[in-house]
């Protein structure tokens, strides 16, 4: 009986060490949750209305293979190689930062271009249907390409807090965190894309106020896409600088000093944006001038 009871308050402990680094670890990899919705609502615009669900639904299957194979690498790597979990946490940080920079000198240089959904849906009227699934074939492969890298972002991130945690306890971290993800992230992307398809309804009845409403998410719908792309660029900056910082000692005594003058919300998150952008432009210059240098000598 009393090894029976000892179990049982081992497994409760362990459960509430795994509720808490849930927690923590949701709150440390939600910085790529504005992202990783408007990067896969991009991806998947475009689409006929009635293949939206469908094509959102292959990537999310996509999307939890993913994971299904990043998972085990993950802990494979913490258990054999632990010293590598810093340095890929810390390429994870530079690739956001180059990531959110290279988005920004994009839209600033390339105002004029076309966002690729209005291409795509003209496009749609003049396409064979098997150049149809041909295109939306490949808008899948390229939405869990995207995915992909999002999902290592998040696996190595959350990685990093559970870094020093029991076996057990990891893996039921991660697989949480994964599950968490994958099934917020697209149940998300779902409702986003169908966003004008609702307001169009509302617009449809009877009801005034109904119809006041659709014609409000008509409107705001875009406006939400925007908004979900400048959160997630500017979270690509928060999470990204923050993990330079606190991987960079002489950085992380300096935030400290900015903390110290700013308060722990203003000086923390300011800090690890400028770091962010520093960074990431310095890596769009050099993987910029690199590209140049291939192409000169090919």
């Amino acid at each position: 009986m009393a090894s029976l009871l000892i179990l049982l308050d081992d497994i409760a402990t362990m459960l509430d060490d795994v509720a808490v680094l849930t927690k923590l670890t949701a709150k440390k990899t939600a910085g790529v949750l504005g992202d990783d919705l408007a990067l896969n609502a991009q991806q998947v615009s475009g689409v006929s209305a009635s293949r939206e669900l469908p094509v959102v639904w292959a990537v999310a299957k996509g999307s939890f293979i993913n994971k299904c194979v990043l998972i085990p690498i993950a802990l494979l790597l913490n258990a054999f190689l632990p010293a590598l979990v810093t340095p890929l946490l810390m390429l994870g940080g530079a690739f956001l930062c180059y990531e959110g920079a290279e988005k920004i000198l994009h839209k600033l240089l390339h105002k004029g271009e076309d966002d690729g959904k209005t291409n795509a849906a003209v496009l749609q009227g003049q396409l064979t249907p098997a150049e149809i699934q041909a295109m939306e074939a490949q808008k899948i492969k390229g939405a869990i390409k995207t995915d992909f890298i999002l999902s290592a972002e998040i696996i190595v991130i959350a990685l990093g807090v559970v870094q020093e945690a029991t076996f057990w306890t990891q893996v039921s971290v991660l697989c949480g965190i994964g599950i968490l993800m994958t099934v917020g992230v697209y149940a998300l992307v779902a409702g986003i894309i169908k966003l004008d398809d609702l307001g169009l309804y509302l617009t449809q009845r009877a009801s005034a106020a109904q119809q006041a409403a659709g014609r409000a998410i008509l409107v705001l719908a875009p406006w939400l896409m925007k908004t979900l792309s400048v959160v997630g660029t500017a979270a690509m900056f928060l999470v990204g600088g923050g993990i330079l910082v606190h991987g960079v000692p002489w950085l992380h005594h300096a935030a400290e000093a900015a903390v110290a003058h700013l308060g722990a919300f203003l000086g923390s998150n300011l800090f690890n944006a400028v770091v962010g952008i520093v960074a990431g432009l310095v890596i769009v210059a050099i993987v910029t001038g690199v590209q140049r240098l291939l192409r000169r000598s090919a």
